[in-house]
């Protein structure tokens, strides 16, 4: 789960994360009130689930109350499109308004949950401000990473030997050792994923702040943070993922044309590259799971068939707990009650898969029965490229 950066930064106040003075406003008014509050050059920063803010025009500098009204005016209710949030941008119902600092270098500081050593990994550079995925692909030499143990925690020489690597001023090192350890804090506590600093800066005066901010919670542990339930908002996210979500399915929204139903994500990654390999790409990543009912399923694709840009439907089943006469039955109802146009294909196999098969058979709809995730891949594209 994602959450705005101003969200993030009042979480990392409860863990002494030093950062500057700033709120969010929801009007041109409030952010011109928060400027004269902080009492001269101010940042208005549009809040939206991406990065890249600056690049799109949702990041202004002020120098007086007025420009901050007319910056905030500016941002607010615009299309932000970034890198991150595709051709059709976010719109944006807030700003971040924060004190302008005086800044004598951009760091890069960041907390992540690496698959390779199955636990959290520091992620440290000197070229802050900078997308760290620029960074690892043309200087990798720039960034310092340190694994952490979650047996023992981060250790406070691992803190020491990050803020050392960055070859700052010995004043501020142990600063910045201090503020490895905060972030650190914050990412066991609350369960992140993702706790990122970019650009972590050192002020002309020697201070080191937080100027940017993001955290992701890790879904799974969303039951023990209720406090981080409330921040979701809907309005940042795909509406398709949204509804999926009321219905316990794993649902990701893809750029493609042909619609996925998959119980397993194994078994989802592999139907997707098939269809890549066979000359087409997916609309969607929808795991269904091992123990869906026949009301999942109806709602699963109820939703996938909902994204206009899908042209064909291809749905792969291994019979397990989930058992193909189960899908079967969910899916024949879904397409009786939904105008389905575009070709469904589907293959199956496992635990009760001839039954399955049978109930498609005899339903009287126009289902493709393929033999083979190969046949299925080939099945699929071939009735895409015919609709097209």
């Amino acid at each position: 789960m994602k959450i705005h950066e101003y969200q993030a930064k009042e979480i990392m106040t409860q863990f002494g994360v030093p950062l500057p003075r700033g709120r969010v406003a929801r009007t041109p008014e409030e952010a011109q009130a928060i400027a004269r509050e902080l009492g001269g050059t101010v940042v208005v920063k549009a809040q939206i689930h991406a990065g890249g803010r600056g690049k799109g025009g949702g990041v202004k500098l002020a120098r007086t109350t007025d420009e901050a009204l007319a910056a905030a005016r500016a941002i607010l209710g615009m299309n932000l499109v970034t890198p991150q949030t595709g051709p059709q941008g976010r719109r944006v119902k807030s700003v971040l308004v924060e004190e302008g600092m005086a800044i004598a270098k951009e760091l890069y500081l960041g907390i992540v949950v690496d698959r390779g050593i199955a636990g959290p990994m520091i992620i440290a550079s000197e070229a802050g401000g900078m997308e760290i995925e620029e960074v690892a692909a043309h200087t990798p030499e720039r960034i310092i990473r340190e694994p952490i143990d979650t047996s023992v925690g981060l250790r406070s020489f691992q803190a020491r030997k990050v803020a050392f690597a960055l070859n700052q001023a010995p004043e501020v090192t142990g600063k910045l050792a201090d503020f490895v350890m905060k972030l650190y804090r914050v990412f066991e506590a609350k369960d992140c994923s993702l706790a990122e600093i970019n650009p972590l800066v050192i002020t002309e005066q020697g201070n080191v702040l937080a100027l940017d901010a993001k955290i992701n919670v890790d879904d799974n542990a969303l039951f023990r943070h209720p406090e981080i339930v409330e921040l979701r908002d809907l309005d940042e996210e795909e509406p398709l993922e949204v509804e999926a979500s009321k219905f316990r399915l794993n649902y990701i929204k893809l750029d493609g044309e042909v619609g996925c139903m998959v119980n397993g994500a194994g078994l989802a990654m592999a139907t997707m590259d098939i269809i890549k390999l066979a000359g087409s790409s997916p609309a969607n990543f929808l795991d269904v799971g091992g123990g869906a009912s026949q009301e999942m399923v109806e709602n699963a694709f109820r939703i996938l068939l909902s994204d206009a840009h899908v042209k064909a439907v291809l749905i792969n089943i291994f019979g397990g707990i989930l058992r193909c006469d189960i899908l079967a039955r969910g899916v024949v109802e879904a397409v009786k009650k939904i105008n389905v146009t575009v070709p469904i294909v589907v293959r199956m196999e496992g635990t009760n898969g001839e039954e399955g098969r049978k109930i498609l058979q005899s339903s009287g709809l126009n289902f493709l029965v393929a033999n083979g995730l190969q046949d299925a891949a080939e099945k699929v594209v071939a009735a895409t490229r015919a609709r097209s």
